[in-house]
């Protein structure tokens, strides 16, 4: 008996999908979460801002980010949201502007630096409630530096200066790091090959009071999970008074 031609080719349709699958992620199952109460924001590699990047750089777009946030303040179902870094670092106007956003949400918020957070993704993973930062994950702190045609003039520098004294004065309002510690950090002679700046290491992190623990994902959603319980605890407390 001969075979339906549509089964045949819903058949031919589920089996493309499947190999397809396997080429993108090495499985033919994916994980599916149940519906959460937590969203996850990931950062990953370079934060494209004002300029479009080459195609072959691995970006967060923070045109893509500014949307995902706005909605997760207006949905009453997310009641916490992780965010995830493994960052290069990019634009500091838009990785400032995703800080500041991030800050400003009314819900309970937690980072995880896994692998890097470097540069400009600093103010990023301090912009939470609370930062984690894997064992060896780390982050490179360093001036501000500019790409492409500079005109040298003194107003440029001062431009250069206001913009990191931003950088600086955020990452000290968010952390529990002093801002000469910071400063200390910025511009040290020695540490980066060729360069100003120091890479820290997840525990060189917390005891510099960047970050607040050494821990990974596990941690930071008993953190989070936390954070929220305390947040329904207080909005029930108002609710009697």
């Amino acid at each position: 008996m001969d075979k339906n031609p549509s089964e045949s080719t819903d058949n031919e349709a589920q089996a493309s999908k499947l190999v397809e699958k396997i080429q993108q992620l090495g499985q033919s199952n994916l994980p599916k979460a149940p519906d959460s109460n937590i969203h996850v924001l990931s950062i990953i590699g370079q934060i494209e801002g004002h300029v479009q990047l080459p195609p072959q750089n691995k970006t967060t777009k923070y045109e893509h980010l500014i949307p995902q946030i706005v909605a997760i303040e207006q949905n009453p179902k997310i009641e916490g949201l992780v965010v995830i870094l493994n960052t290069v670092g990019g634009d500091v106007e838009a990785g400032l502007a995703l800080a500041e956003m991030i800050a400003s949400l009314s819900i309970p918020t937690v980072s995880v630096v896994l692998g890097g957070g470097h540069s400009i993704g600093v103010p990023i993973a301090v912009s939470t409630d609370y930062s984690f930062i894997a064992p060896s994950a780390t982050m490179t702190i360093h001036p501000i530096r500019l790409n492409g045609l500079v005109v040298g003039v003194p107003q440029t520098f001062e431009y250069i200066d206001k913009m990191q004294d931003r950088v600086i004065h955020f990452v000290r309002d968010h952390s529990n790091i002093e801002e000469e510690t910071f400063k200390d950090l910025m511009f040290a002679k020695g540490n980066l090959t060729r360069d100003i700046g120091t890479n820290v290491v997840g525990e060189d992190a917390v005891e510099n009071g960047l970050i607040n623990e050494v821990g990974g994902v596990s941690g930071a959603m008993k953190k989070l999970n936390q954070y929220i319980e305390e947040q329904k605890d207080d909005e029930k407390g108002d609710d009697v008074h």
